[in-house]
């Protein structure tokens, strides 16, 4: 019988699945124990170096070297890279990660250069920007029964902030992304119609309920505009409109000030516009004016008083206090 390797239909090995399924029978035994272990953890072995493929294999590094060999690359490097090749998304931050924490750079080196990079995907945010789009977004906004606003992960606090910073605008906003996760969301989308709007974020790495739930909604008849970074993300193809921010980052996955700052934008565009916003702006901080401190005044709730260190008690005397 004709040895085939284990895990061999595991998605994520590619190329080098191709090339081990067709040699396997012809590999020696250590090297079918170092195939098991990469088509078995496709996505750890991409992220090793050779040194800690031998170690988790139970393999010498010069087994691992001609392994890649035998499989036909020119050696480690080329056959590792055809492993990230599979993962080219998700592993990006990861490689850049690699790549930076071996330069060597003080702390304050490193922040003034996160900075600097924040600044410059700002302003390519702020470059692809179209008045078009601009205009049927608030359109789509302030025109909207309801506005749903989802994302998963990092966008589910983006998510939550516009929802905070819409609310004295529209009529009824809410982020689903949070208390319950997809599937609260999911029994929520349940009743959308053509008079709503989704609202979806989604920045690498991309999560994939907010493509299915967006989705979903596309099925409803709801309208969807889509916060994300390039034509090519999966949400573009269901939205009505799209808006980008750039969100290249070289530490983290993404840059979240950047789609921060294009979030707080188009809320601006929508208080703007907005009818009554003034008075609207007004009555709501008067309403919430309760929950607020004012300093050095007394507090709007009654029966308290604002917050500070008591003052300090009389020290205590000895002996008989004369009269």
């Amino acid at each position: 019988m004709t040895q085939q390797p284990k895990n061999i239909s595991l998605q994520g090995a590619g190329a080098v699945a191709q090339a081990v399924g067709k040699l396997y029978p012809q590999l020696s035994k250590s090297h079918r124990k170092t195939a098991d272990y990469v088509l078995g953890n496709p996505f750890r072995a991409a992220t090793m170096t050779i040194d800690e493929l031998s170690e988790a294999a139970g393999i010498s590094v010069a087994t691992a070297n001609r392994f890649a060999h035998a499989l036909g690359f020119d050696g480690y490097a080329s056959f590792r890279a055809a492993l990230v090749a599979d993962f080219a998304t998700t592993l990006a931050p990861v490689e850049k990660l690699r790549d930076e924490v071996q330069r060597a750079a003080s702390s304050a080196e490193i922040m003034a250069t996160a900075f600097e990079n924040d600044i410059r995907n700002i302003e390519a945010t702020r470059r692809l920007l179209t008045p078009e789009h601009c205009e049927r977004a608030v359109d789509m906004i302030l025109s909207a029964d309801r506005v749903f606003i989802i994302g998963f992960g990092a966008s589910a606090y983006l998510s939550g902030l516009m929802a905070h910073a819409l609310e004295p605008y529209v009529r009824s906003v809410s982020s689903v992304a949070m208390a319950g996760g997809p599937s609260q969301a999911g029994r929520q989308f349940f009743k959308l119609d053509q008079r709503d709007l989704v609202i979806a974020m989604l920045f690498p790495r991309y999560a994939a309920d907010t493509v299915w739930l967006t989705q979903r909604a596309v099925e409803k008849g709801a309208q969807i505009l889509a916060i994300t970074d390039t034509h090519g993300s999966p949400l573009v193809p269901l939205a009505d409109v799209a808006i980008y921010a750039q969100i290249e980052r070289k530490l983290s996955p993404t840059s979240d000030a950047a789609a921060l700052i294009l979030i707080q934008a188009l809320c601006d565009a929508v208080a703007h516009r907005a009818r009554r916003s003034v008075q609207a702006a007004s009555q709501m901080t008067e309403f919430v004016l309760p929950w607020l401190y004012l300093s050095q005044q007394q507090s709007p709730r009654t029966g308290t008083t604002p917050v500070g260190k008591p003052a300090k008690a009389a020290p205590k005397t000895k002996g008989k206090t004369k009269a």
